[in-house]
């Protein structure tokens, strides 16, 4: 069959050798650039597309994110070297797809139909459908090799770089998505550090404060914040204290060490920078040192919980 392909091959590049390029050419590219763009898939997949080679009997994590990252490195690798015409890459992207489509049916047989394959990314399921895909892809490749070396010239050439520029690019800007996502799922697993307080520091919870007068009670939570003026943190923190006091449902006011002397000893503020949460009343809410914003938001988180509580209600 192979012979018979060559000879076809010849036979077209004889009467239209400009026209068999392009053809080539360009089902060379398009089975590169699946390649890559499978890659990409799993790239962009994720945790999602790791969890994805569960379905295929491996359990341990590592093993899993071991294949998912060897998978990508395979595919872009040898859809590259397709693309460039790399002797031996249409063969072994032949053979690293007739692999997966062994390991597509040995699921199918084991019962694990209708599950996340982990082909293309996270959503791709495995079934006789992808089986048939991934044979027809690696037919496709295996008969790369039949197709005749042609002498592309300079305007091809020229034509094959920016293909390659702009594939570059394009890989690129999805491995910069997958990176962000990979950032933010990792930011969500991660929980934030809360700000710290103990019972023994500061005003009790649930006690009322005359703090509360400094303020005009317009908004539903009163935001004290304790500063020291020679507190670097202090200064270093103050544009996230003006940030959150630019939200209309807080009301801010800052209490300083030397200034309000008092008011810090009658509170038994620990040190600066120290936040405590009020209700309109002079409850305290919550309270707690803080060292960045996140923690400064935690305690209006934890005053809006408690505030939402029925007992407040």
């Amino acid at each position: 069959m192979r012979t018979g392909l060559h000879s076809y091959f010849r036979a077209e590049a004889a009467v239209y050798p400009h026209r068999l390029l392009a053809v080539v050419d360009l089902l060379r590219f398009l089975l590169a650039a699946v390649l890559i763009g499978a890659a990409a898939a799993k790239l962009l997949a994720g945790s999602e597309g790791r969890a994805a080679f569960a379905s295929y009997g491996i359990e341990r994590p590592r093993m899993r994110a071991l294949l998912w990252g060897a998978a990508i490195g395979a595919e872009t690798a040898l859809g590259i070297a397709v693309a460039t015409r790399v002797p031996g890459a249409a063969e072994a992207a032949a053979g690293l797809l007739g692999l997966f489509a062994l390991v597509l049916v040995a699921a199918i047989l084991g019962g694990r139909a209708g599950r996340p394959c982990a082909c293309f990314g996270g959503g791709s399921k495995i079934g006789w459908l992808g089986v048939a895909r991934t044979t027809a892809l690696a037919a496709a490749f295996a008969a790369l090799p039949a197709v005749p070396h042609t002498h592309p010239s300079t305007q091809t050439w020229l034509a094959v770089g920016l293909v390659a520029a702009l594939a570059g690019l394009a890989g690129l800007a999805v491995a910069m998505l997958a990176l962000a996502r990979e950032l933010g799922e990792l930011r969500l697993a991660v929980a934030p550090q809360a700000a710290l307080s103990l019972e023994h520091e500061g005003p009790e919870l649930g006690s009322r404060v005359d703090a509360i007068e400094r303020f005009g009670r317009s908004s539903p939570l009163a935001l004290a914040i304790f500063s020291s003026p020679g507190c670097p943190l202090c200064r270093a923190l103050d544009p996230a204290v003006r940030l959150v006091g630019a939200d209309p449902a807080v009301e801010l006011e800052v209490f300083d060490e030397e200034e309000d002397a008092e008011v810090w000893g009658s509170l038994g503020i620990p040190g600066s920078p120290y936040a405590v949460a009020l209700a309109r009343d002079g409850e305290v809410l919550a309270k707690g040192t803080f060292n960045t914003l996140m923690q400064l938001e935690g305690v209006l988180a934890a005053a809006a919980r408690r505030a939402a509580e029925p007992a407040h209600v």
